[in-house]
């Protein structure tokens, strides 16, 4: 046990006090333990999650403070596993009593005893997370540090306060943590923590697919989340949840003609794509906006490597990896395949000479999210070669500028057709039938080629142009 500092300055919220007064008249023992104490000491900002241990029952403890609270907060309980929870003005409190756990071989849910607080920071997951600070009236203030978390703090580093073997496979989510909190934080993981991940990768799979999303969605969020996909692909994780992945992995010679290995190229792009946006699902899509390569990949004498239709296959590839991970299934997983699928068209009309036709169809395909493709595939350049980095960034920069002049001319994004299948029908006397998409599709592909503008006038002389050369029979009470 390092020597006692105290951290006042750390409890300045008056909620601290509070739980001071309810710990004083239950004549018990409290701390603040955990992550706020860690983000407090890193000086990462204040923390609206809190969490405290009581020597005693934490529901108590929860329900007493409730009471000593302007309008008596809500207390949620959670009687299987000893936890009550509050919430008041902007923070989140967790209550729990101090505790000591077993663990079945199948099962990542402890058997739970009571415990001395010694023994609820032996259960912490890291070092950095059994840092505790007293919220008791005569040692309020006092940071209570077993394991010299203060000093890995200052070192960086990630380790588990007991054999990290036991630790990993007592509760295979702690693996996943281990490697969030050094993509977070950018610690590193101790040599023999990370060799322990390894031996117990296979545990993972007790873990449920919600919390190892979370946790990737958390590695994802992070400023740089190639630190964390390279951990779970050196420990052995990565097969485990993102198979995907693994198989882009590695470069492939025949006849002397290479491949980019497209694995590590996929990090590159989603650390770009992190430097410029917080859409979580916009980096998924730069995560898996190359994983139809692997399935389509074929040598060519004559070309060399190809992929040909990896983004549509990639795109169909989504669906799957989102079902299998229990992801949403709903307008974020569209999102994610229509970036996928359509990651490669702006580079194509970038490459070419761009035509309003050409940046016409990307607009009316992409609609909203033109502006998320675009990013992505800017963050999709990960040339070390200067000369071309200047131009492929050159060349999108026309192709934006080409986006904003045909949207303000021809108002494409979420394109509606200017005649109405109503107007189709009055203007041919026509029932519901096939003709009438056929006249709408003309005038859309009409407007997309620049033949006529999008306005009503113009689509609607084509309208009757074209149908009467189907055959159709105007209506002549209207003409």
């Amino acid at each position: 046990m390092s020597e006692i500092n105290t951290h006042t300055e750390a409890l300045q919220h008056p909620i601290f006090k509070v739980i001071q007064k309810a710990t004083t008249l239950l004549n018990i023992d409290s701390y603040v333990i955990g992550g706020f104490v860690r983000d407090f000491l890193l000086k990462r900002g204040n923390a609206k999650d809190i969490d405290v241990v009581a020597i005693g029952s934490g529901i108590e403890l929860a329900q007493k403070v409730a009471s000593l609270l302007p309008n008596s907060p809500k207390v949620q309980v959670f009687k299987t596993y000893g936890t009550a929870m509050l919430r008041t003005d902007d923070i989140e409190i967790e209550f729990v009593g101090a505790r000591k756990e077993s663990y079945a071989k199948e099962s990542r849910n402890p058997v739970v005893e009571d415990g001395t607080l010694e023994d609820d920071q032996n259960r912490r997951d890291f070092t950095i997370n059994a840092l505790a600070i007293s919220l008791s009236e005569k040692t309020y203030g006092n940071l209570l540090d077993p394991f010299n978390g203060c000093l890995h703090l200052k070192e960086q580093l990630l380790k588990t306060p007991l054999n990290p073997d036991i630790t990993y496979s007592d509760d295979p989510l702690r693996m996943m943590r281990a490697i969030r909190f050094a993509t977070q934080l950018n610690f590193r993981i101790e040599h023999e923590s990370l060799k322990a991940i390894t031996k117990n990768k296979e545990r993972i799979n007790i873990i449920t697919k919600e919390r190892i999303v979370d946790e990737l969605n958390k590695i994802m969020s992070s400023p740089k989340p190639s630190i964390g996909f390279i951990l779970l692909e050196e420990t052995g994780l990565l097969p485990y949840l993102l198979p995907e992945l693994v198989a882009l992995k590695g470069v492939d010679e025949i006849e002397g003609q290479l491949h980019k290995d497209n694995f590590y190229h996929t990090l590159e792009v989603v650390d770009n794509i992190a430097k410029t946006t917080n859409n979580l699902w916009l980096r998924w899509a730069a995560l898996l906006h190359d994983i139809g390569k692997a399935p389509t990949k074929k040598f060519n004498k004559k070309i060399g490597w190809t992929f040909h239709g990896h983004e549509f296959i990639g795109s169909k590839m989504v669906y799957k990896l989102f079902k299998r991970l229990k992801m949403p299934l709903n307008d974020k997983m569209k999102f994610v395949q229509k970036m996928v699928r359509m990651s490669s068209r702006p580079i194509v009309i970038a490459d070419n000479k761009t035509t309003d036709s050409a940046v016409r169809r990307l607009v009316f395909d992409a609609g909203n999210h033109i502006e998320d493709l675009m990013t992505l595939c800017e963050a999709d350049i990960t040339t070390k070669n200067p000369k071309k980095f200047k131009k492929y960034h050159h060349n999108f920069k026309i192709v934006r500028d080409k986006i904003v002049e045909v949207e303000e001319r021809d108002k494409i994004r979420n394109f509606q057709p200017p005649v109405t299948g109503e107007e189709i029908m009055e203007a041919f006397n026509l029932k519901p039938c096939r003709e009438i998409g056929t006249l709408k599709e003309y005038i859309k592909e009409a407007i997309l080629e620049g033949e006529i503008t999008n306005n009503h006038d113009d689509a609607y002389q084509l309208m009757i142009k074209k149908g009467l050369e189907l055959g159709l029979i105007l209506n002549t009470e209207l003409h």
